[in-house]
């Protein structure tokens, strides 16, 4: 599996292992890979099928962020507000790191085209992964139910995505969205 953005090669594109199978996203997180903010791996990492095609990825530092990093929310909205410019992506420290998101989110979107993925299995609660929930922008660690920028965009151009605690290794995604004309 390459992973993009976390410290290890990503440029080897994977083809599905068998027939029925196909190409999806993880955040690289997820696979025990050390680029959460706090310079760890997610708390429960996620076992994959044996004939899935996997691509790992981490927004975050695809988007230039450095790990560690500063914990950061959402404040004013989800990502689909940030993907709108209603909202922005804040540190606890008030720094405007928004364009990194952006950033980040556009560059797992290129590579979910390019591979055609069928979808993404996506660490839920994060301001850039989170689809079912994110933290409510107030540094309190309290949650909402909201998408974080990336889940937001994969979503917004038709790509299935799946919160870590939701996914099943033995279904599948369905099939890859058209590409857009």
């Amino acid at each position: 599996m390459g992973v993009d953005g976390a410290g290890k090669s990503g440029n080897e594109v994977p083809t599905p292992t068998g027939a029925g199978s196909a190409v999806f996203l993880m955040s690289a997180c997820l696979a025990g890979t050390r680029c959460a903010y706090d310079g760890g791996a997610a708390n429960q990492e996620v076992a994959v099928g044996e004939r899935a095609a996997v691509r790992l990825v981490c927004p975050e530092v695809m988007g230039g962020l450095g790990t560690p990093r500063d914990r950061a929310e959402i404040v004013g909205g989800d990502g689909f507000d940030v993907l709108d410019g209603r909202a922005r992506v804040l540190t606890h420290k008030g720094e405007d790191v928004t364009e990194a998101y952006l950033s980040g989110a556009r560059q797992v979107l290129r590579i979910a085209r390019a591979t055609g993925a069928a979808g993404a299995v996506l660490q839920d609660y994060s301001p850039s992964c989170g689809c079912r929930q994110i933290s409510d922008g107030s540094f309190r660690r309290n949650r909402t139910a909201g998408a974080g920028v990336t889940a937001a965009l994969l979503l917004r151009n038709g790509f299935e995505v799946v919160a870590h605690h939701e996914y099943d290794a033995s279904s599948s995604f369905r099939a890859a969205p058209d590409p857009p004309e």
